[in-house]
């Protein structure tokens, strides 16, 4: 499988670490009044679709960014590829 990396171009998958749902970017607020209710769905709660998802991906061997990588779990296409920083920035988040 072929990663077309936003910075770096066509990478092969071997390169990378999947690391899980990308809603691991939406982190909880740690002072919320529901926080630990809301870190346990965060920890132990994941999706397993069949279809279109969208992965957090570690460029591990190469410059070491953190990707969104939108893949069909069925026929493994990878449709789109975005810098994590930018997912979060999107969504208001600062680092």
């Amino acid at each position: 499988m072929m990663i077309d990396h936003p910075l770096l171009g066509l990478r092969d998958a071997q390169e990378f670490t999947y690391l899980g749902d990308a809603s691991l970017i939406d982190r909880p607020d740690w002072q919320a009044e529901n926080a630990q209710e809301a870190f346990h769905d965060y920890l132990y709660l994941r999706d397993n679709p069949a279809g279109a998802h969208r992965e957090l991906w570690f460029h591990e061997t190469g410059d070491r960014s953190w990707l969104v990588v939108t893949r069909n779990t069925l026929t493994h296409e990878i449709t789109k590829v975005e810098l994590a920083r930018d997912v979060a920035r999107a969504r208001g988040r600062s680092k």
